[in-house]
């Protein structure tokens, strides 16, 4: 089972494409190796597609930079037209995708072969991915922990090296957490950078997001240089780019002021304490960026304290639970009751049921004040950047996030210390990353997270590009691993 092509980026497959020294096939088919070996112990790749990816292969598909490179699809939101699509949801079992949503037809056009789909929890809903109808998705650090959520299938299977990229979208950290967890680079794009249609425009009051998680900083580039864009009938659309991000990486740096959290301001999370790991490694992140000749002053959180800001995005939330059981409601033409769904699923659905259309649009406006008081924040004080721990905790052990009687809100807690940091900037719109850069005493990737200002992918990249190559982190292997013969 030796395969050579293990560590190569999916620009570096591309390459190898292109000037014939691997055709799409015979990649295609050492990635489906990949799966049928590695995968019984990840459980990340949910729904096999081989005869589709077969079809782009064959097709010879060169031309670009991903022309017949295989890539992995998030079984959330993204639908591919004649295949399985449950988002996690055993009510959703057994529904086939009538149309190629938006986001599919640009990956299809890039020349990506989609090679299969991957595990989520239920409609994405909580930051971990042990979905009751496929079962957990095992972190490759150590299969007794999280890969995290909700893009946790995704993150799992790039971390094995079955794939050197895989989709993921983000509505709270879905893209960011897996990433921290599995010790890649997960970038959360600009509101409306990406396309949600044709059928949704503006999801939870435009906290999601579609992208990907990555090895390498060039790889999530290019992927967002293909993607993006306003599709037609958007009800918004990023500020255009400069230039072509993946020019962005290598670029000059310059120097830039960033500010970072040692804690959580109040109102963000249940807790203001972070993790001794997680401190560890927003401070170790700090003190390189400091050598590469940035500016990084820490932030007193009392200037960025909100009152029940989590609070009032978990009232969001929960408005969005009930969005997705009418919508699956309306297209399976039955109600969904609460022996289809999973517990969590139901407390949150029922918590939306209790809000009105007017506690919606006044949950909707004060995030639209916190998002105008960060922005402030950036401007007065020159911040290009904050950085923080992605998540305020280590990855959990599985099953941590599951509702038990006599602590039924246990699973609330833990999500809390997963999104505490992340669904600041699905609120705001404005982009963010999680970068590898550090591991714990135990060897668990630890990643820290910096959030640009709104429309500056552009910085985010160069930052990331530069960390990179300060601190390489895509030649990491966890234990879990296609190139691991006890695999």
């Amino acid at each position: 089972m030796k395969d050579e092509l293990i560590g190569y980026d999916a620009i570096a497959l591309g390459e190898l494409i292109l000037q014939g020294e691997i055709r799409p096939a015979e990649l295609l088919e050492t990635v489906i190796q990949r799966i049928e070996r590695v995968n019984p112990k990840l459980n990340a790749v949910i729904h096999k597609m081989y005869d589709q990816a077969r079809e782009v292969a064959e097709r010879r598909p060169a031309g670009g930079l991903f022309g017949g490179v295989p890539f992995l699809l998030k079984d959330l939101i993204a639908e591919y037209r004649g295949v399985p699509f449950h988002e996690g949801s055993q009510a959703v079992k057994g529904y086939i995708s009538k149309i190629d949503t938006e986001l599919v037809k640009r990956l299809k056009a890039a020349g990506l072969a989609i090679v299969g789909k991957t595990n989520t929890p239920e409609f994405g809903l909580v930051p971990t991915t042990e979905p009751s109808l496929y079962g957990a998705t095992v972190n490759p650090w150590n299969p007794s922990l999280t890969p995290g959520g909700s893009s946790g299938g995704s993150a799992a299977a790039v971390a094995a090296g079955i794939v050197p990229m895989a989709h993921g979208n983000d509505a709270g950290g879905s893209i960011r957490i897996p990433a921290s967890c599995c010790g890649l680079f997960g970038l959360k794009p600009t509101r409306g950078r990406n396309p949600l249609g044709p059928l949704f425009g503006d999801m939870g009051a435009g906290i999601v997001c579609e992208h990907a998680v990555t090895r390498t900083v060039r790889d999530s580039a290019a992927l967002l240089d293909l993607t993006s864009g306003p599709d037609i009938g958007d009800p918004y659309q990023a500020p255009p780019k400069e230039r072509p991000f993946l020019e962005e990486v290598g670029r000059k740096v310059g120097r830039l002021k960033i500010g970072f959290l040692s804690s959580i301001p109040e109102g963000w999370s249940i807790e203001t304490q972070l993790h001794p790991d997680c401190e560890s490694a927003v401070k170790d992140a700090a003190r390189l960026c400091e050598s590469l000749g940035h500016v990084v002053e820490e932030i007193a959180p009392e200037e960025l304290s909100y009152t029940n800001l989590f609070k009032t995005f978990g009232n969001l939330f929960g408005c969005l639970t009930g969005h997705m059981i009418a919508y699956w409601e309306k297209e399976l033409g039955r109600e969904l009751r609460q022996d289809h769904l999973e517990p969590v699923t139901w407390a949150s659905y029922q918590a939306g049921l209790k809000r009105t259309g007017a506690d919606y649009l006044v949950v909707v406006e004060e995030l639209q004040r916190f998002s105008r008081k960060l922005a402030r924040w950036y401007d007065e004080g020159g911040y290009d950047m904050i950085l923080s721990p992605t998540i305020s905790i280590p990855p959990t052990k599985l099953g941590a996030f599951h509702l038990v009687p006599d602590d039924p809100m246990r699973w609330a807690r833990m999500s809390n210390a997963f999104v505490g940091l992340t669904y600041i900037y699905n609120i705001t719109g404005q982009p963010a990353m999680s970068v590898p850069l550090f591991l714990n005493e135990a060897t668990v990737p630890i990643g820290v997270q910096f959030g640009g200002r709104f429309g500056d992918e552009a910085t985010l990249f160069r930052l990331a590009a530069q960390l990179e190559q300060a601190r390489p982190w895509a030649d990491r292997k966890p234990p879990i691993h296609c190139s691991n013969p006890e695999t």
